[in-house]
């Protein structure tokens, strides 16, 4: 079965720096997208940040481009996500996601695409 193990939160300062760290387990994911979604208390789950199974640029939400940096290493089987300039508003519960299918040539919506991972929180204080 597929696993998904989300790790790297606390609890920081605006304008410091947080690396989350996801590892998988149960299947190859070489071909595969894989990203980063956050939900806030009160609020919906949202996107934040994905990367092709190419490993090539990543895909990011609007408030967080050119802070926030996703990367991949498939021999390790794991996603990273490299967050500075934290801001208060990127408290959350920080999800990995991962596609269920392969080589997808663009990147989808919906809860249901993707196998999930338990979260993590992180906390900034401002």
């Amino acid at each position: 079965q597929v696993q998904l193990v989300e790790s790297g939160g606390g609890l920081v300062q605006a304008g410091d720096s947080l690396r989350l760290s996801c590892v998988a387990s149960g299947r190859s994911f070489s071909f595969y997208w894989m990203g980063w979604f956050r939900q806030a208390p009160g609020k919906e789950r949202e996107f934040v940040a994905a990367i092709n199974w190419s490993g090539g640029s990543g895909d990011y939400a609007d408030s967080v481009k050119g802070r926030f940096t996703i990367s991949r290493d498939n021999a390790k089987n794991t996603v990273y996500l490299q967050m500075s300039s934290l801001k208060p508003e990127d408290t959350a519960v920080y999800y990995c996601a991962l596609d269920k299918i392969a080589y997808r040539s663009v990147r989808v919506v919906g809860d249901d695409n993707f196998y999930w991972g338990q979260g993590t929180q992180v906390t900034v204080s401002s």
